[in-house]
């Protein structure tokens, strides 16, 4: 049946309530990361994903507090890199994540690429008991494909697997599982890589609705059940456009054509990555 626009911009999974817009920051750094991530929360983004492996936390860290926004306002997300996924990793790399975010506690924690050189269920052990003394709201994982996903949630409950995902990397079978376990995905590389922005589909779609081409990918997104998007913006300006997304509304058949885009392109595939559904 026809699914009308949504101009809700949080999603409640498990009865956690979520901004489904955030602020990505791979490959943030330094001065301009402080500067991104307080003005995404000056604009009014309450979501921010960041890891470990990213080498920003410190600087998001100076950021949330330079924007002056009260933490319990922010849901925020960082990741255990996949080298060190035992009990004492987790512990380790979870104090310095807190200890440079300025943080007693993060949002959600993620493992960010599943290693089966660690067993998983005592990686997933470590992050219940962080959950339990307080210094992580809720767990989840990353990059996780299905069996893997299966596999982790028959040991304890996740609220989240975030993946790539875009237009032209379609997921059914990851947005099928997370839906039946009432889990959020979250959309990295949403714009996939920037490639989408020049997409013939998408500029028709746009130039339609006077609006941005990174627009329309991310309303697409978000209009889903269960998505949210962390698209990194390093100007003010995109920033800006992206968290006025809500303001455009795409008619179904709009949707169809840009979910006719779906090619199984992937942009991103390191050599340590899981074998993909």
């Amino acid at each position: 049946m026809p699914r009308e626009a949504t101009t809700d911009t949080t999603l409640t999974v498990q009865g956690v309530t979520i901004p489904k817009l955030g602020l990505g920051t791979s490959l943030l750094t330094g001065d301009d990361c402080v500067v991104a991530v307080r003005d995404a929360l000056e604009l009014g983004y309450d979501h921010i994903d960041t890891a470990r492996a990213y080498g920003n936390e410190e600087q998001i860290g100076e950021g949330v507090h330079d924007s002056g926004r009260n933490r319990d306002e922010i849901f925020l997300t960082t990741k255990l890199w996949y080298t060190d996924l035992s009990a004492v990793g987790v512990h380790d790399q979870l104090e310095q994540s807190l200890r440079d975010l300025r943080t007693e506690y993060v949002d959600l924690l993620l493992i960010h690429w599943p290693n089966p050189e660690f067993p998983l269920a005592r990686t997933l052990d470590a992050m219940l008991e962080a959950r339990e003394a307080g210094r992580v709201r809720h767990i989840g994982v990353a990059n996780f494909p299905g069996a893997m996903l299966r596999q982790a949630l028959e040991h304890t409950p996740l609220i989240c697997n975030q993946i790539e995902y875009h237009p032209y990397l379609g997921q059914p079978q990851a947005l099928e599982l997370a839906r039946e376990h009432d889990l959020m995905v979250t959309a990295y590389s949403p714009l996939a890589q920037g490639e989408l922005l020049d997409d013939p589909v998408i500029g028709e779609i746009a130039a339609a609705h006077d609006a941005a081409p990174a627009q329309v990918v991310l309303r697409w997104l978000l209009d889903q059940p269960n998505v949210a998007a962390i698209p990194k913006a390093a100007s003010h300006e995109h920033r800006a456009a992206n968290l006025a997304v809500y303001t455009l509304e795409l008619s179904d058949e709009e949707r169809g054509r840009i979910a006719g885009l779906e090619r199984g392109h992937r942009t991103t595939d390191p050599s340590f990555a899981p074998d993909w559904d």
